[in-house]
């Protein structure tokens, strides 16, 4: 055997080398540098791999912001490092329990922070321990209490020596009968292992007990919650109880709750990786065609402009169809109100629709009766996916001849107008037994043809909610002639235009540059709404992290600030309750969430937080148009759009 003792430097690399706890060197930003084989072994991801993420992204999202805190705490004070438990999420997209240490290391010379040595130790086996040592008392100490449990009466070898009457219920015999048995024959356990079993609650009531499962005498199973305790007599051991509690209708239930469970967890998670992995690049592609469109082009340009701008709004209406019937569904959809024309509304869809329906020569119209008020009160873009939806799916089955919109005073309710809205075509019209099923989600129309016509089946379904959330109906109107009608009606307000010209005029009037900050960290997001806001003639700075927008807005005034959700060092959320709890309400800006989720509750989520709005990406040029409207020129200016009643 060799006695070389090796040097400090062969010692440090054996240690790192064969550690059996994970190593690696983190960058200031949270990108792995170095890792150790255990380190890989620990997330299930090789060296070459682990060196493209940052810490963030095996870390459990829950997790996170809580690390990031310690961290910020870590190189803004005195303090060398800190140790926490954390869920890491492997490669296999499980996670496991382990246990962070964090080690700043600063330059000797200068004491800045250089870069930071993470410790990682799996302890995913001590907390499934713990967590089945309070199981196993909490699941003692409720079963006590209960006397409609079936307890059977051991001797120190196993043999039944007494049972209630749920007992007898349980085995499906008397227990006169079963005096004397061996409760093993019971059991899928031989009497020695059940003799082991017992013999440990007398030392360890905490023990995991094997027996999950009683024999009827019927020849079926029923699945038990047990629980075993001595019998103890003057300090001396002379037998066993077993509390069994029947759970088998529970687990059945159990099962299909964690089923549906699992089912809406990997829809949320699917929803919102599609939602933010689609909408973060569309943003660049629908951004930046709106700003193409504003510049000089000849006919040839323009056209392929137009057509990069309708495929991005095609694709975008996909995600936002299956986002939308989520929200609306979970009833986490909220109606705006704006002054809007209803004539606008249909010439708008008219437009977006006109490329497909001049390519088939169809005859498009609409006519508005003369009583409909040009100036109502409601939710114009929610109306406009309501129309879109129809007149859309009229030119999809309208192979040749017309589409027709017809709107009507329907009726007024509290003094306000309910108006019926009438889609009428000439296409392939809808076989009568299908039309129950129009309005059920991913139900596709041509289903008893060949699928030839593209869609999500999910338009009527969302008109549907739409419609309701406007207090009133949809539905399918027979008719004797191809084609097919929809008709809907909406409840909505009447404004009073000549005063809402005049606010209009007076707040254009005192309209003035604003000063815009951008918490965004990507470089193209960034472009694009930069462009938009400095081409409205707003003072614009960008900033990409949230803690530099809480510096920022601390140190400077801002009218309005767009935060995005996800942003290194520190997150829109945080970053805004840092403003909004910093500035009194009369110096505290405007500030709009930007995100590419667009999940149900994350509206929630940012208001929470204090901000004051929330816009998905893609971001259009409209919508920024709008929201400045809305919170500058309305809210600052104490300008308000009046109803009447």
């Amino acid at each position: 055997m060799s006695n070389v003792r090796p040097d400090d430097q062969t010692f440090l690399d054996l240690l790192y080398k064969y550690s059996p706890f994970g190593i690696g060197v983190l960058s200031l930003d949270g990108a792995w540098m170095k890792v150790n084989p255990a380190l890989t072994e620990i997330v299930g991801y090789s060296e070459d791999e682990l060196l493209q993420l940052t810490f963030q992204d095996i870390t459990h999202p829950e997790d996170t912001i809580r690390i990031l805190n310690q961290l910020h705490r870590l190189l803004n004070s005195d303090i060398r490092s800190f140790e926490l438990e954390k869920r890491c999420i492997q490669k296999s997209g499980d996670f496991i329990w382990t246990s962070l240490h964090i080690t700043l290391v600063r330059d000797e010379s200068n004491g800045d922070p250089m870069y930071c040595i993470a410790q990682l130790i799996d302890i995913s086996k001590n907390k499934a321990a713990e967590q089945k040592l309070q199981e196993t008392i909490e699941r003692y100490t409720s079963l006590k209490r209960y006397n409609h449990d079936a307890i059977f009466s051991l001797d120190l070898e196993g043999n039944i020596i007494h049972g209630n009457a749920m007992a007898e219920k349980l085995v499906g015999i008397r227990i006169t009968e079963a005096v004397g048995s061996n409760f093993s024959s019971f059991i899928n356990l031989d009497d020695i292992t059940l003799k082991k079993l017992l013999s440990e609650s007398v030392h360890d009531i905490s023990v995991e007990k094997a027996i999950e499962k009683i024999n009827h005498k019927e020849g079926y199973a029923l699945e038990v919650l047990t629980t075993i305790a001595p019998i103890i007599i003057h300090g001396k051991n002379v037998g066993f109880y077993i509390i069994a509690k029947d759970i088998t209708e529970q687990k059945k239930m159990l099962v299909a709750k964690e089923a549906a469970e699992s089912t809406n967890k990997a829809k949320s998670e699917f929803l919102a990786m599609m939602s933010h992995e689609i909408r973060t690049p569309m943003n660049g592609i629908i951004g930046m065609s709106d700003l193409l469109e504003t510049t000089a082009l000849d006919d040839e340009q323009r056209e392929y402009v137009d057509i990069i701008r309708k495929s991005g709004d095609s694709l975008l209406s996909i995600i936002n169809d299956i986002l939308d019937l989520s929200k609306i569904e979970a009833g986490k959809t909220e109606l705006l109100e704006s002054a809007f024309d209803v004539r606008t509304c249909i010439e708008e869809t008219f437009n977006v629709l006109y490329s497909n329906a001049n390519e088939k020569h169809l005859q498009m119209s609409y006519y508005v009766d003369q009583d409909v008020p040009h100036s109502l009160i409601g939710d114009p873009g929610r109306l406009r996916q309501v129309l879109l939806n129809l007149i859309g799916n009229a030119v999809k089955f309208t192979a040749n001849g017309f589409v027709s919109v017809t709107v009507k005073n329907h009726s007024r309710k509290n003094g306000n107008p309910i108006l019926e809205f009438v889609v009428e075509d000439s296409g392939i019209g809808i076989p009568p037994d299908k039309v129950q099923y129009l309005f059920e989600p991913f139900f596709q129309v041509d289903n008893f043809m060949t699928r030839n016509y593209d869609g999500t089946g999910l338009g009527l379904p969302i008109s549907k909610k739409i419609v309701e959330l406007f207090g009133g109906t949809i539905w399918h109107e027979p008719k004797g002639g191809p084609g097919s009608t929809f008709k809907f009606t909406m409840s909505l307000k009447e404004g009073d235009p000549l005063q809402i010209a005049a606010q209009i005029k007076q707040v254009e009037d005192k309209h003035n540059q604003l000063s815009i900050l951008i918490g965004e960290d990507n470089y193209i997001n960034q472009l694009v709404l930069k462009t938009i806001l400095e081409k409205q003639g707003h003072a614009v700075s960008v900033v990409e992290n949230g803690e530099a927008a809480v510096q920022a807005a601390l140190l400077e005034h801002y009218n309005i600030i767009f935060m995005d959700l996800h942003m290194p060092v520190m997150n829109g959320l945080d970053a805004t309750r840092t403003i909004k709890e910093a500035l009194p309400p009369e110096k505290s800006p405007v500030i709009i969430a930007l995100t590419a989720n667009a999940l149900k509750g994350d509206r929630e989520k940012c208001l929470a937080a204090g901000m004051d709005d929330y816009i998905s990406k893609p971001v259009k040029k409209n919508t920024i148009v709008e929201i400045i409207d809305k919170y500058y020129m309305n809210h600052l200016h104490g300008i308000e759009i009046p109803i009447t009643e």
